[in-house]
Parts: C-alpha cells; structure tokens; sequence
C-alpha cells in the first residue's frame, strides 16, 4: 500500500474536514502515484510513527510546471493559498531548496473512501 503522508498538524485538521483534497509535490511522481491507486493518507514526521487518517482512491495524478497551476489547484492544496508564487513560497519551504516557476510538480487529486 502506498502512502500521501503530510507532515503539518494544518494539513491534518483540513484533512479530517474533508477542506483539503489534493496534493502538490515538486517533480514529476506520474510513476509512482497512478490514477484509480488506492493509498493511505497519513500523518506524521519523516523517519518517525505516522497515524492513517484515511483511506483514499486517487482521482487525477498530473504533473506539470508550477506556472500552470490551476486556481483549483491551488484552493485544493490549502484553501488559503491563493497565487501560484505562494504554492512556490510554500514548496520552498518544505522542500528547502530553490524553486521556480518553470519546475515540474505534480497534482494529486484524492477523495476518501468511506469503508
């Protein structure tokens, strides 16, 4: 079973109310995250024990540039993000490191499955 762990106790508050249902990752991940996949949606730091807050089917996986970033997108990642220069401020973040408009992301659209 595959996993979209979040790292970020906001992430985990939006995810129980069903307010964030994608993802955005820098790179291109089409290889390892497939539409119809069903994954575990987790919560939890790197390297340390991690809670399953749900199980997901994954809608739409596509990866593309930054720049490209649909308003969709964005709402869908953090209802408060509003620009695609605040998705590359945050990727930054997390990722600590450069990022430009013109780096590849990918879009991971999910919905929970009720079981």
């Amino acid at each position: 079973m595959k996993a979209l762990n979040f790292y970020s106790s906001v992430y985990h508050a939006n995810l129980l109310v069903g307010r964030k249902y994608c993802t955005i990752r820098l790179g291109d991940k089409t290889c390892k995250y497939r539409e119809g996949d069903l994954v575990w949606v987790t919560h939890g730091d790197r390297f340390s024990k991690r809670k399953r807050i749900f199980t997901a089917v994954l809608d739409r996986v596509e990866a593309k540039p930054l720049r490209e970033l649909s308003r969709r997108d964005l709402e869908g990642e953090n209802p408060d993000m509003r620009t695609v220069e605040d998705a590359r401020e945050f990727l930054e973040e997390i990722y600590r490191r450069k990022v430009s408009l013109d780096d590849t992301v990918t879009v991971v659209y999910f919905s929970e499955v009720e079981e």
